[in-house]
Formats: structure tokens, sequence, C-alpha cells
């Protein structure tokens, strides 16, 4: 049976994710919220959900001592991995929230303050937001095909902005005053700003998605 790990560090959302996954489960997949190396070892698909600053989830993250037994999963055995909110902004170079901090540098990039483009403009962004799809790839492939409307939309609630370096790896964006990444990937690597464990039917779907695909 494959084993689902849910990566406890002290800073993610952890009880609406695991929710979400056994939802879809159906005793198909054991699902664990962990902070254990050895868990992450076993380990078929990998999930890092976010919530707080950069600064304190980056810390976190660290401090748990994680990191390398993460990175042997995702980079060497190439493991499914979904980073969620501020567990997709961590996979960039550095954040500049509270200060400027080094990132994992998964995927080049930083993550900046949004921008208030106009004064009814509230910040952080929070509520629904239409996504639109920027490059295909297999998962997104596989993701039309579960989804029936071509206007897809998810739940947001951040302050942050991912700035890829390279416009190859943002795979969906919103707008809110201005382009926000949605979604990066590279490889067998998932980020997605918004929370698709809040985000009803299509964030079941989308979940569903990543379960199936071994390939991004």
């Amino acid at each position: 049976m494959n084993l689902l790990t849910i990566i406890d560090y002290g800073c993610g959302n952890i009880k609406s994710v695991y929710n979400a996954f056994n939802l879809i489960s159906k005793k198909k997949l054991k699902i664990l919220i962990s902070s254990k190396e050895s868990d992450i070892k076993k380990s078929s698909h990998l999930v890092l959900p976010g919530v707080g600053s950069f600064e304190s989830c980056i810390k976190g993250l660290k401090s748990s001592n994680l990191i390398d037994s993460i990175l042997e999963k995702v980079s060497i055995e190439k493991k499914p991995f979904l980073g969620i909110c501020v567990g997709m902004q961590m996979l960039a170079t550095k954040g500049f929230e509270n200060g400027e901090f080094m990132g994992l540098d998964w995927i080049g990039g930083n993550v900046k303050k949004l921008k208030k483009t106009h004064k009814h403009l509230k910040i952080p962004h929070m509520g629904w937001n239409n996504l639109e799809i920027k490059k295909e790839n297999i998962f997104i492939k596989k993701l039309k095909k579960k989804i029936n409307s071509q206007e897809i939309s998810a739940y947001f609630v951040h302050s942050y902005n991912f700035e890829t370096k390279n416009s190859d790896d943002k795979i969906m964006s919103t707008h809110y005053g201005q382009e926000i990444t949605a979604m990066v990937t590279k490889n067998n690597i998932i980020g997605v700003q918004f929370h698709p464990e809040k985000s009803h039917k299509f964030g079941i779907k989308f979940l569903e998605a990543f379960l199936e695909n071994e390939e991004f």
C-alpha cells in the first residue's frame, strides 16, 4: 500500500489537509501526519503544508532536521511532492517576509509581498479566484480530464507572491491587482499557492490527480 506523509514541522494547516486526502483515499492509501525521518523514508508521496510567515516556516522546517530525508525522496527517488501555500513559497530561492531568508531553492525565484495596486485592494488576498492555465504538462492534462468546467477557481489566503525566475516553472496563475503565481512544477515537484483542501470539488479533483501521477 502506498504511504502519503503530511510533514509535521509545526507550521502547517495539517488536519484539514489530512481530512481532504482521507476523503479521497478510499482506504487504498495510508495517510500519516509525521515528523519522523523513518516515515518520510517509507513514503510514496510527500505533502508540505505551510501556514504563517515564510520566516517562521523555513526556520521550523530547517530545525526539524528533515530536509535531507525529504530531499532524498524528492531529488533522488523522484517521489511526488506537493507544497501548499507557504509550503510552495519555501521551494523558492529566497523569501522577503520579515527580512531576507534563504528558501529550499528547488525552483528558482523570490517570494515578495503583494503590491497594493489600488486603495480598495485588501491584503492579505483572501477568497476565491479563477485560475489560468499557463502551461500544459502531464499533470494538467490529467487534471483537465477530471474537471468539467473550463473556468476553474480555488481558495487563496496569502500576502506574498512567488515570482518565478523561469516562466516555464509557472503552470497556473491568478490575478489580484497583479499576476500571482498559483502553481509551479518542476519534475516531480508541485507547489500551489491556493488551498486545495479548502477548494471544494476542484480541490478534491486536484488532490486526486496528484495521487495518480508519478510524472508532472
